[in-house]
């Protein structure tokens, strides 16, 4: 065999042990995240992820299996040699160093990195102040990835045949036919195979369970074949007729009250998954304050995220936009389309001044200019706080400093008001002041103590504002942008990992009690206009909590894979095709798929989901999520 076809065969070998290495080590290190797949499961992800990572490979290096196969004496040359070398390490230990990152990013997002995250890094100055600490604290990810990047540049030198580097000497048209054959075979392994489409990154989630689609996938695949994908398919699985009688996002009410200038205040919690609050679960928590006021407020145990980033929530709870696409709205090229929010709605309609808090660097994650594009006259952060005592030293103004400045700032705004508050405190890497940190102790995840501590934040900001003339009539909105980190499996399932509180409050008044069914973020812009009889017609893909007569439900998106929560029941769908259908309120680890069993139940949510696929995909690509506000 000759030797440059031999070097070529000993550096795709070290390539694809390298993505094995990796897969391991992200296996390992986020072990929590599938360990509810059995070792056959997690076999066939492994043995799928082959054909991943030859498709990575193929993009990737396809200059140097170009380089190694062309029949030429320059082979022989030592600078020759030294190009390929430099070419080979250079594509491939930037992609070494993206899937290490990926083994921290992973735990944020619950999906393996695409091209969008490069746009969440350059929105603010978050990405740079935090990469430091991020390193500290995981610190062991980044010595394993010195160590995977030592032992691949050792091993190149195996690959190299010998000093003298002899291309075997042959028949010309033989050596014509090798390199094509070759180059057939590398175009082949990018695209994935024979099948009608090139592989793509929904393919992982036929290979083995949706769950385990990360595991599937390779960093390298997924930047790939996300980089350029930023347009929404406009899907028709329906007529237009047929669409909306499934599903019709344009809200209707005749409300014969007048309308209610009552003061709305919203409270977003950095990361509080449901899991971590008392109230809403058999065990004790981590939120004495929370559970103090659940017994006073209505209560939706069943409460959903629609989006497993904090870019994606403010969307989502504020204009009622769910995360059905790949990129966050606030990076897409959707983000300039025109938005209705709940501030521009109340605005016209009460003459509301309306205004967003967020203790962090101005221009984080497009917080400012997001919410000043949807109705929000006024953002406070922290430039407009100023006063760097109570920075944390990453994200910005810790909790209860804040809390405390947002109840002031709003006590002197002209009634009725609109405003909402984002907590940052219980974000990575959790700190706290120092003079609280041996008051509120440590729990079982690192994110325990800055939950207890922004709890007690909220008690003070309660404590504060219910001296102010403005307490009484204000409707209180409180949940989480997301979930976090979780210790109890039934919280690690396709459904559990959006379970958020949903909570409703207002002093003395008859906002009490407990609601089971389906509601998520984007049900609280109905379910404030619900709440205040506005009775104009609007756009809006959610519904109001409130009203117990219609079909609740809950929807998201991770992996190329929609959801949809009804009832008692969860279905998967990949665009084309229903994978999964569980009963997740008895069976709570969702091992049991009843899509054979329940065909009658499949075929409707999965048209009910279809409908809302094309009704969000239309009105997206052609500008149409709003209806003019009079």
């Amino acid at each position: 065999m000759p030797n440059n076809i031999k070097q070529l065969l000993k550096q795709l070998l070290v390539l694809f042990c390298l993505y094995s290495l990796l897969r391991i080590v992200f296996l390992l290190s986020n072990y929590t995240y599938f360990s509810q797949s059995n070792n056959i499961d997690l076999l066939l992800s492994f043995i799928s992820g082959i054909r991943f990572d030859a498709s990575a490979i193929a993009f990737t290096n396809g200059l140097v299996i170009i380089l190694l196969i062309i029949p030429t004496k320059l082979y022989q040359t030592n600078w020759y040699q030294t190009i390929v070398r430099v070419i080979f390490l250079t594509i491939n230990i930037p992609f070494i160093i993206l899937n290490c990152s990926d083994i921290i990013y992973f735990r944020f997002t619950l999906k393996r990195a695409t091209s969008d995250a490069f746009k969440l890094a350059a929105v603010g100055d978050d990405f740079k102040n935090s990469l430091p600490q991020f390193i500290k604290d995981y610190w062991n990810i980044v010595l394993i990835g010195v160590m995977i990047i030592i032992l691949f540049v050792r091993f190149y030198n195996w690959t190299v045949t010998s000093s003298d580097y002899v291309i075997a000497k042959g028949n010309v048209v033989v050596k014509f036919a090798a390199l094509v054959l070759i180059v057939l075979l590398t175009v082949l392994a990018a695209r994935g195979g024979f099948q009608l489409r090139p592989l793509s990154i929904i393919n992982a989630s036929e290979c083995s369970t949706p769950a385990n689609a990360p595991l599937v996938l390779n960093t390298t695949f997924t930047l790939i074949k996300s980089y350029g994908k930023n347009e929404l398919i406009n899907s028709k699985y329906f007529d237009d007729k047929t669409r909306h009688e499934l599903f019709n996002p344009i809200h209707i009410k005749l409300d014969k009250d007048s309308f209610q200038k009552k003061n709305v205040v919203i409270i977003i919690l950095e990361s509080f998954s449901k899991e971590y609050v008392s109230g809403m679960n058999p065990y004790e928590g981590y939120t004495p304050f929370l559970d103090s006021l659940i017994r006073e407020s209505l209560v939706f145990t069943n409460g959903f995220a629609n989006g497993k980033k904090s870019i994606e929530a403010i969307p989502a709870i504020l204009a009622g936009i769910p995360a059905l696409m790949d990129e966050p709205l606030i990076t897409s090229i959707y983000s300039g389309n025109k938005y209705c929010g709940i501030a521009e709605v109340l605005k016209k309609e009460g003459g509301y001044n309306t205004s967003f808090f967020h203790g962090g660097t101005n221009g984080t994650m497009g917080f400012e200019a997001f919410t000043k594009s949807i109705g929000f006259e006024n953002y406070y952060g922290r430039k407009e706080y100023n006063n760097e005592k109570d920075y944390d030293g990453h994200w910005g103004i810790f909790d209860e400093p804040f809390f405390q400045y947002f109840a002031k700032t709003i006590n002197v705004d002209k009634e009725p008001f609109l405003s909402c508050i984002f907590s940052i405190s219980s974000h990575h890497p959790y700190t706290i002041p120092e003079k609280y940190t041996s008051i509120f102790k440590k729990g079982n995840l690192p994110i325990h103590q800055s939950i207890r501590y922004t709890d007690y934040s909220l008690r003070r900001f309660f404590e504060t504002s219910s001296k102010m003339p403005w307490f009484d009539n204000t409707l209180f909105i409180i949940t989480a942008d997301h979930t976090f980190d979780s210790e109890f499996a039934s919280y690690q399932t396709p459904v559990g990992k959006y379970r958020v509180p949903i909570i409703i409050y207002q002093h003395n008044s008859s906002l009490k009690g407990k609601i089971d069914y389906a509601v998520q973020h984007i049900d609280i812009l109905p379910t404030i206009l619900d709440y205040l009889h506005y009775n104009k017609p609007y756009f809006a893909m959610g519904t109001s909590m409130l009203d117990s007569g219609c079909e609740h439900f809950s929807i998201n998106f991770l992996n190329g894979i929609y959801q949809l929560i009804s009832k008692d029941y969860s279905l998967q769908f990949d665009g084309n095709k229903t994978i999964s259908l569980n009963d997740y309120k008895t069976d709570t680890l969702m091992k049991v798929n009843l899509m054979s069993s329940k065909t009658t139940l499949k075929d409707s949510l999965e048209r009910k989901l279809k409908a809302m696929i094309q009704e969000y995909n239309q009105d997206m690509i052609s500008n149409k999520f709003y209806l003019p506000v009079h």
